[in-house]
């Protein structure tokens, strides 16, 4: 059951990090909280397999503070790796007339 409400905390701070951060035309709405579940998620999933206790406060915390870096940074990253290759198609399209 605890698994449930890890995964749902790392969705919501999915969503904050895709509607908090600027660039979120540059990829799919569901994708920055997807990465946000499936980290929060595995990082329980590690740290329970390794004893941590479910019933204590750190796992939620370790938890959820993975979870919403890796939002953040993929949400950054693929942001600014978009913008940059939209950007070389414009120009390379400019160019020469034809996409490549």
């Amino acid at each position: 059951m605890e698994l449930l409400f890890v995964a749902l905390g790392g969705a919501l701070l999915g969503l904050a990090a895709r509607y908090a951060l600027p660039r979120r035309l540059t990829h799919g709405s569901v994708l920055v909280p997807a990465v946000g579940t499936g980290v929060a998620s595995l990082v329980w999933v590690v740290l329970t397999w390794l004893g941590w206790a479910w019933d204590g406060g750190w796992i939620w915390w370790v938890s959820f503070v993975v979870a919403a870096i890796a939002a953040v940074v993929v949400d950054v990253v693929l942001g600014r790796r978009r913008e940059a290759a939209d950007l070389a198609m414009l120009h390379r399209i400019s160019r020469t007339g034809l996409p490549a």
